[in-house]
């Protein structure tokens, strides 16, 4: 079974809990909002450590380097759709998301046209309270938030 692994960055701003969230880039997600945002994440190389992984492809995704972060809490594993495993990290830290700098993957654009585009694999990332980040992330992984918050909020 594919295992993708990712970083839930997270701060505390004004005595409010924030977590930092990416959007997907690439024409297919341009003009979509609630329900788009994840997790930094990826899917991991055969023999992988799931951390080293969560923290490559937090790198890869935004260019902020996680070995500057605290220390990492496992969240554990959530199942998504696909029938991949996202196994995810809590760890607090900090980043300016104008910054943000992603790494490019290429796709067919549009779908069945034979046509190569190269797009960021996300297009922006941003710092969410609680109720703002449960509608703004993607359904699969609300898991990954309400099990963050339990104890927390």
């Amino acid at each position: 079974m594919p295992v993708s692994a990712g970083l839930l960055l997270h701060r505390v701003r004004e005595a409010r809990i924030e977590v930092f969230l990416v959007h997907p880039g690439g024409p297919f997600w341009k003009h979509k909002d609630a329900g788009s945002w994840g997790v930094p994440k990826g899917l991991l190389s055969p023999g992988e450590d799931p951390l080293a992984g969560a923290r490559r492809e937090f790198l890869e995704e935004t260019g902020f380097d996680p070995s500057a972060f605290g220390t990492p809490q496992d969240l554990g594993s959530f199942p998504l759709r696909s029938g991949k495993q996202l196994r995810v990290f809590a760890v607090a830290g900090d980043c300016d998301p104008a910054a943000l700098r992603s790494n490019l993957c290429t796709i067919e654009w549009p779908p069945r046209s034979g046509r190569p585009v190269q797009i960021p694999e996300v297009d922006r990332g941003a710092w969410f309270g609680p109720e703002e980040a449960r509608g703004k992330i993607l359904t699969a992984q609300r898991p990954v938030l309400e099990r963050f918050y339990a104890g927390r909020c």
